[in-house]
């Protein structure tokens, strides 16, 4: 934004106000205090615009529109030099400040797209907040759109092709910027910029496990017709700036650090070129410079680089300290990486303390910027760094135990490895236990939003745009009165987890825990015994992640274990081997707790002894040895909820679907059966509806949902079907759910897309986010029969006050007995689908004892008065 310009516009204003007769004292003092500011600013004087505007809300006179649009003005200039001056956080409230007063008061004379929409956009990017910034991006979209500004559209896309780029949509930003480079009419500066865009997302996409054929090659050509298009446009030295960086970055890639400086240097060069250059780009720059001579062997410099990126990003930094002082610390990614690459600095010279400590600012920084996001999906893409981050450091205290043998290095690496399981989750259940009845009624209507923003989109070409931009519209509103409203909500209100409880608690629960960390190389096992932790490494490499993975796609299909028993014995073994799964010694219950695609595997179905038999009853499996409950994290384990005393009662869903292609026919016998157990509430076909379950069964022990769910794709969210409609998994999140226990007698309701550390985006978590603590539900697709058998076998074994756990292992012990089942059937793909999330507690039986004790007493006292009566008779 040029300040003259803008000075221009308030000028025009003024005078166009002036000229009308109105009264302009508020406005006047508003605008002048704007003019006075933008001609000499400094992060000093931003207190005067401050000033100004807290002057004009304590006015108790009325506020006319031309008042709160000099307001909206007032904010975004004030948005704009805070950003200028490295206040990010300060800059996103006044543009949200200025965009929520705009909307309220449906203003139209004022470029609200330039002055506040793009550079917030650009700012949530920055920050992670990648949901807000798609929908801000979205909403300026389609407002140029209707008003035709290509110019504005065209930022639009490159932008929301950034926020692809960041959250791992690159094919999807490549798409989008190959359409518009083909379709739109564009200046060759539009072009420059948008191929500048592609190239990195090219770039980017010869990183990971898919590799796009010629990346680095079209990225190269990207990055080079940026600058033929650009080199002699001299109001585009940043862009060219950024081509040049990211040349250097695909020079790095290829390991060609000559050429990497070349262009580096070059990048300098056109940096300089830039006016009013932001503290953190400026930052950014230096970091680059850092990480170059590090890669070079010349420490020294990237050091001097690094404390260089400290002095311009935090005042008052003293470099003598190397490190600077935690409360120093804010919301910033350049920090981030400058802390890190440190880290990586300190390990090279052998000082694995240091970097310790300069992860431990990482991580501080990790949770500040987790304190500013709203939407589940920007704080999860978030963790993905921090568990790069984490996963160093668990190699660091591992190295450290090897050489010291001090038990506190596995013990701060298991801490390490449980602060990253199920953030999203644990910080949701957390706020929601704090937040007000408001709060709560506005996180409802945001999800309730964004789920018909994804039906919507699920409706591809038919999809109607002007719904999703209402809904994106909505969105925003209430993510702006959300913020307002001053959450008090952070990473720290945690509760610190208690390794000492831990340790009790497991040896009061007769169990063994195993926390397992899949990282990049390894995946970690951190066993936790006799108040004990042992680590071990089980590395990824040679066959280990193939077998891995060829072990979970034996369960695809029924016939792939039945068809070949040997090698399922033989791989099953193997995998039980290099797991670590210790031995069952004095310990009956194993808790598991899995990460990446440990979360499909079923543990009790793995071999403990390689035998030749085909008879699938024989194979001696980890079920033989061990009672397995699974869950997200060890503080779930170690703070969950007691289970209530009261005489259970169900809640039951069996839409059946009768004369239909999915018709459930054994889900009658799984309703006959549960109700000669228990009582409860039972909904058959057409009133197995979705609200008919909203409405019952709160206050349920247990939810039980014979039906169909789906697992989903990268693009389509798992859902579950009930009679009258089927429900993604998002749309459980609104329900307030206390039962002892969920049953999903469905496929695939554990599975979804998956995040390491926070586990599936599946139906059953759906039910976690509700409340819900202990669940049964399946890994794959399940045979109607054979789920309905095992159903029977798990609630006669519940019935009798059996915990959930041992319900569960008991009903598949006694599947596995049972002679009326065939060979074939009594496969692992069919007694292992269904796996328990949750306390390994014994429910109390005091309640029941009590009714037996007054039944038993009852009779005898009737007994006695039939006794008495009798022998009056006699006489």
């Amino acid at each position: 934004m040029a300040k003259k310009k803008l000075h221009r516009l308030y000028s025009l204003i003024f005078f166009l106000l002036t000229i009308n007769g109105f009264s302009q004292n508020q406005e006047d003092k508003i605008y002048n205090a704007v003019d006075s500011f933008t001609a000499n600013p400094s992060a000093e004087a931003l207190s005067n615009l401050t000033k100004a505007e807290n002057d004009f809300w304590k006015n108790p006179k009325p506020k006319t529109k031309d008042e709160l649009l000099a307001i909206v003005i007032l904010n975004c200039n004030k948005a704009y030099f805070e950003n200028q001056f490295g206040q990010t956080l300060n800059a996103v409230k006044s543009y949200e400040k200025a965009w929520s007063i705009y909307q309220k008061n449906k203003f139209k004379n004022y470029d609200i797209i330039e002055y506040c929409l793009k550079p917030l956009g650009n700012l949530y990017t920055i920050l992670g907040d990648y949901e807000n910034a798609e929908n801000i991006i979205k909403q300026y979209y389609f407002i140029a759109s209707e008003e035709k500004n290509e110019t504005q559209k065209v930022s639009a896309i490159l932008n929301l092709s950034n926020v692809y780029q960041n959250t791992g949509n690159v094919e999807k930003a490549i798409d989008l910027i190959e359409k518009t480079l083909r379709t739109e009419k564009l200046s060759p500066t539009q072009k420059g910029i948008l191929y500048n865009n592609l190239g990195a997302n090219y770039l980017l996409s010869n990183v990971g496990f898919v590799v796009k054929n010629n990346a680095l090659a079209n990225a190269e050509n990207s990055f080079l017709k940026t600058i033929s298009l650009l080199k002699k446009d001299k109001s585009q030295s940043e862009t060219l700036a950024n081509a040049y960086r990211n040349l250097a970055k695909l020079k790095m890639e290829q390991n060609e650090l000559e050429a990497t400086s070349e262009f580096l240097a070059k990048a300098n060069i056109e940096f300089q070129k830039i006016s009013n250059k932001e503290p953190r780009k400026i930052a950014q720059l230096f970091y680059e410079n850092a990480f170059l001579d590090f890669k070079q062997g010349k420490i020294g410099e990237a050091t001097q680089n690094i404390s260089a990126v400290f002095k311009t990003l935090i005042p008052n930094y003293n470099p003598k300290n190397s490190l600077p002082n935690q409360n120093s610390l804010y919301a910033e990614t350049v920090l981030l990486d400058a802390l890190d690459l440190q880290a990586s600095i300190y390990l090279s010279e052998n000082k694995p303390h240091n970097a310790l400590k300069s992860f431990a600012l990482s991580f501080h920084i990790e949770e500040l910027l987790q304190t500013l996001l709203i939407y589940e999906n920007s704080k999860i893409i978030t963790q993905i760094r921090n568990r790069n981050r984490t996963e160093k450091c668990i190699e660091i205290y591992n190295s450290l135990y090897q050489k010291e043998k001090k038990k506190s290095y596995l013990e701060s690496a298991f801490l390490l490895s449980e602060k990253t399981k199920s953030v999203v989750l644990k910080s949701h259940l957390s706020n929601m236990a704090s937040l007000s009845r408001e709060q709560k009624l506005i996180l409802q209507q945001l999800q309730n939003w964004n789920t018909t923003i994804l039906k919507e989109q699920q409706k591809l070409e038919a999809a109607d745009i002007s719904k999703i931009n209402e809904a994106i519209k909505k969105q925003n509103e209430l993510m702006l009165l959300l913020k307002s409203k001053d959450t008090k909500t952070n990473a720290k209100s945690q509760t610190n987890f208690d390794l000492q409880q831990l340790f009790e608690k497991l040896e009061k629960d007769n169990a063994v825990l195993i926390e397992y960390f899949f990282g990049s190389n390894y995946i970690y096992n951190f066993t936790i015994e006799n108040k004990k932790i042992k680590l071990y490494s089980i590395p990824l490499e040679h066959r280990g992640l193939t077998d891995l993975v060829g072990f979970i796609n034996y369960f695809n299909d029924a016939k792939t274990i039945v068809n070949n028993p040997k090698n399922y014995n033989r791989l099953g073994n193997k995998i039980y081997k290099e797991l670590e799964i210790p031995k069952p010694h004095h310990h009956k219950n194993l808790i598991i707790i899995p990460d990446g695609i440990l979360g499909f595997l079923p543990f009790e179905a793995l071999i403990t002894q390689e035998s030749e038999t085909t008879n699938f009853a024989k194979m001696h499996y980890v079920l033989n040895d061990f009672d397995v409950a699974y869950n997200n994290s060890a503080a779930f384990y170690l703070n969950a909820v007691p289970l209530s005393n009261t005489q259970k009662s169900v809640v039951g869903i069996f839409p059946v679907f009768e004369k239909t292609n999915y018709a459930l026919r054994f889900s009658k016998n799984e309703l006959e059966s549960i109700k000669h157990n228990f009582d409860g509430q039972f909904f058959e076909n057409e009133k197995a509806t979705f609200n008919n379950f909203k409405n019952n069964a709160v206050g349920k022990s247990i939810i039980h949902l014979s039906t169909h769910a789906s697992a989903g794709d990268l693009e389509i969210p798992a859902s579950i079907k009930f009679y009258d409609q089927e429900i993604l998994y998002s749309e459980l999140y609104n329900l307030q759910l206390n039962p002892d226990l969920v049953v999903l007698s469905a496929c695939e309701t554990g599975i979804g897309k998956l995040f390491k550390a926070e586990g599936a985006m599946s139906v059953a978590r759906g039910f976690q986010f509700a409340g819900a603590q202990n669940l049964l539900f399946s890994l794959w697709n399940v045979n109607d029969y054979t789920a309905s058998i095992f159903m029977d076998y798990f609630y006669k074994e519940v019935k009798y006050n059996s915990s959930f756990v041992h319900s569960t292992a008991n009903a598949k012990r006694t599947f596995l007995k049972d002679d009326s089942i065939s060979n074939a059937k009594k496969s692992p793909y069919y007694w292992s689908a269904f796996v328990y999330y949750g306390t390994i507690e014994t429910p109390e039986k005091s309640s029941n004892y009590i009714v037996y004790i007054i039944s038993f007493l009852i009779i005898i006292g009737l007994f006695l008065i039939y006794k008495r009566k009798r022998n009056g008779r006699s006489t």
